[in-house]
């Protein structure tokens, strides 16, 4: 078990993406509840998905922290209310380490900001694939990149033999610098992928057997009380932090296979305003419940579904009786739901809710990424007009129409460059493709 001190943090990092990071939080995480110990996850950025890994190896809720999309008072707070209630935080970063975008010091989104902020100690996962000596440099080079940032240890992941080991070690040694975890190549620990990312993780009936066995090449192949040593007393946040306001006291949330977007910082701040969570399933047919008073419809898969989706009588009719008085808001997958039409990647189009005027196709894929501004320009479950929001968009869909709608906010992109008016209202409905995450 891990000594009662103050709270403790360690980021897992990489050069880039597809290091392995997810791979070795996963067996990390899982070895360490394994072993009593009580550990929570976050994930640096706007990733919706491994969260909810995070979630299922842990047995607490995940979190993001975003350098870019969350003021510092914000990133403080939630880091240290997470790692208050737990013996460890493991942060897991996205892309590379210093990946981000232009934009004010230690606030360009990349996980080096992050773990700077917090002062949390980097463990470096290096895919030594194709390389052994080559390693010694990359890792030299991330030691003395960023002075505010430290690397407390390294992971040689996907090792081809024990002799390339042994050349990687003997050539990272003279650093000072501990190998903290050395693990072979194992194709059968990938988890799979699918276009926003990895299948989500409740679409995994094996995810049980898939965390148990990463928890035991965690056990066999990374020093965990070395990489247990290697955290380091969280920075703490004593600011008051902003977060959006809840968009009523009780709030239907669309939450199932179609629609798990969502992030989990922004529940449990309007849960702490007072407000109350009701879900509600699409995909079973179930309508809002019309006791509530705005209903909120996440982003997700929705072009998997659609076909049930435009079947579910139920769900469409109490949606469009909620829209006629009570504010309705959907973000991304959610947003296409409230339109006309959804044509999904084989060409067929699909009836939606009609709430709005916007027709949307998987057919003529385009990928739409990047940090969003908003600035707000009527009322809506986001904010009175004038607001500033931050967030994230990330979708495949195109837009082929928009019905004459007005728009919903005027964005910028990270670097501030306009983008012009986005988004729809029509009547009580609203929608946007960008995520919110907090106030700018």
């Amino acid at each position: 078990m891990i000594p009662e001190t103050a709270a403790r943090g360690l980021m897992i990092a990489a050069p880039r993406s597809g290091a392995g990071k997810t791979t070795v939080t996963l067996g990390l995480l899982s070895a360490l509840r394994r072993r009593g110990v009580k550990v929570r996850a976050a994930k640096s950025g706007p990733d919706y998905i491994d969260p909810a890994f995070h979630a299922a190896a842990t047995g607490m809720p995940g979190l993001n922290l975003d350098s870019w999309a969350m003021p510092p008072d914000l990133l403080g707070a939630l880091a240290a209310e997470a790692a208050a209630g737990a013996e460890i935080l493991i942060l897991e970063g996205a892309m590379g380490l210093f990946d981000g975008v232009p934009s004010a010091p230690g606030r360009t989104g990349a996980g080096a900001d992050v773990a700077a902020r917090l002062g949390l100690p980097v463990l470096l996962v290096l895919d030594v694939s194709g390389q052994s000596q080559t390693a010694a440099a990359v890792a030299r080079g991330f030691l003395t990149h960023d002075p505010r940032v430290r690397i407390a240890g390294i992971v040689l992941n996907r090792l081809g033999s024990a002799r390339h080991e042994r050349l990687i070690r003997e050539a990272i040694a003279p650093l000072g610098v501990p190998v903290l975890g050395a693990i072979p190549r194992d194709g059968a620990l990938a988890l799979p992928e699918r276009h926003l990312g990895l299948v989500q993780a409740g679409e995994h009936a094996d995810l049980t057997d898939r965390l148990a066995k990463l928890a035991d090449m965690a056990e066999h192949h990374l020093d965990l009380d070395g990489i247990v040593a290697a955290a380091g007393a969280i920075t703490p946040s004593h600011a008051h932090a902003q977060h959006l306001p809840p968009p009523g006291q009780r709030i239907a949330l669309a939450r199932d296979a179609a629609f798990s977007f969502v992030y989990a910082h922004l529940l449990a701040a309007w849960r702490r305003a007072g407000a109350e969570i009701v879900p509600f399933s699409p995909l079973a047919d179930e309508p809002p419940d019309q006791t509530c008073d705005a209903c909120w419809l996440p982003g997700g898969y929705p072009e998997l579904h659609a076909g049930r989706l435009a079947a579910a009588d139920r769900f469409k009719a109490g949606m469009v009786r909620f829209a006629q008085a009570r504010p309705v808001h959907g973000e991304c997958g959610g947003y296409m739901v409230l339109g006309t039409t959804l044509i999904d990647a084989q060409g067929d189009a699909h009836s939606m809710l009609g709430l709005l005027g916007l027709e949307t196709s998987f057919a003529r894929r385009r990928m739409t990424l990047g940090y969003r501004a908003a600035r707000l320009l009527a009322a809506s479950p986001l904010g009175p007009p004038g607001a500033r929001v931050r967030g994230h968009e990330f979708h495949y869909a195109t837009i082929l129409a928009r019905g004459g709608d007005d728009p919903l906010a005027d964005l910028s992109d990270a670097r501030g460059e306009a983008l012009g008016a986005e988004g729809s209202r029509r009547g009580h409905a609203t929608g946007t493709f960008f995520h919110a995450i907090a106030p700018d």
